[in-house]
């Protein structure tokens, strides 16, 4: 990517999206377009002249197809999803599975349309079997049965992945599917009924805290283990691979489909991490935890060292993230 290209960001309000556009200015890039649904986040002095934010509907395929015919961006970052948790996605199945299938099919074949060459889908690590082994390599993919509390979402991000398979070998684009791990970071989800799990424990620890109350529960044995990423470390992640095309190019091939998965490699128990969130907070009481409630995935530990071998680590560490989360969170409730 050249500093002057227009650089489309799908879904810049949310906390991929925020993050990826704080990284793209980082690294000096004068020319970034971002679709919203909603209010942005502020990004900052540095922004002025240099990011275009227009509201579209992603759903909307007609408007996304007049969108792209209109702005012809030269390369694609998309973001923008509807995501959420185990409770979110047991109890609207059905929106989860419509509005990505729709977001995602209307996003990339309108880049292909109006002659977009390089396009960087966002999935998620759920796509792999539910009792895949340990840690998940990227040939994993479609060799089991998904987990059930949310196999719509991940059936949707599997059928992004091949869209961008099928298109590169159809027309030759370069478009590149990126797994993350578990993310958390600034502009996060703290509802309780959609949120993932982190950011679900800091407001439970905060809340905890500040009522004055001797315990906060958590759901599940806690006992899963899970990997955590920085939403910044996995925006460096992606502007890396787009800006380093030489080392993705051995990816397009009829062989598998082009897919890098992005992490840190290291997981802890849900058990270990309300601990640290307790500790972060300053919750000093008693952490619960609700065996009755769903339990998800045991381990989704990825493997990363295809990403790793192209040069890319993170530089966030889960302690200093849940940190950061924290001030962010404060913050946000003004």
């Amino acid at each position: 990517m050249n500093k002057a290209d227009k650089i489309l960001v799908a879904g810049a309000a949310g906390m991929v999206g925020s993050a990826l556009v704080r990284a793209l200015l980082a690294q000096g890039f004068e020319n970034i377009l971002g679709t919203i649904h909603r209010k942005a986040r502020d990004f900052g002095p540095t922004a002025a002249g240099r990011v275009r934010l227009e509201p579209l509907d992603l759903m909307d395929q007609a408007s996304v197809r007049a969108f792209f015919e209109r702005e012809r961006p030269d390369h694609v970052f998309l973001a923008a999803a509807k995501v959420g948790g185990i409770h979110a996605n047991n109890t609207c199945p059905a929106d989860f599975i419509h509005a990505n299938l729709a977001i995602q099919t209307g996003v990339i074949h309108s880049a292909y349309q109006a002659g977009v060459q390089r396009l960087l889908f966002l999935g998620s690590s759920c796509i792999y079997p539910r009792d895949c082994p340990q840690p998940i390599r990227e040939s994993y993919l479609l060799t089991g049965p998904l987990e059930a509390t949310n196999r719509p979402y991940a059936v949707a991000k599997i059928a992004g992945i091949e869209m961008c398979w099928a298109y590169s070998r159809q027309y030759g684009t370069r478009y590149l599917a990126v797994m993350p791990t578990n993310l958390y970071g600034p502009g996060d989800n703290y509802d309780l009924q959609t949120s993932h799990v982190l950011p679900a424990l800091i407001r439970k620890a905060h809340e905890a805290k500040v009522r004055g109350e001797r315990s906060f529960t958590v759901w599940g044995t806690g006992t899963p283990r899970r990997e955590f990423l920085y939403s910044d470390d996995l925006a460096d992640a992606c502007v890396y691979l787009m800006s380093e095309a030489g080392k993705t190019e051995s990816l397009f091939n009829d062989q598998e489909p082009p897919l890098v998965n992005i992490g840190c490699g290291e997981d802890v128990t849900i058990a270990e991490l309300a601990g640290m969130v307790a500790e972060t907070v300053g919750f000093e009481g008693e952490i619960v935890f609700d065996a009755s409630k769903p339990d998800g995935t045991p381990q989704k530990l990825l493997d990363v060292s295809l990403i790793n071998d192209m040069g890319w680590r993170p530089s966030v560490a889960l302690q200093q993230g849940i940190w950061l989360a924290y001030g962010d969170f404060v913050e946000s409730l003004g």
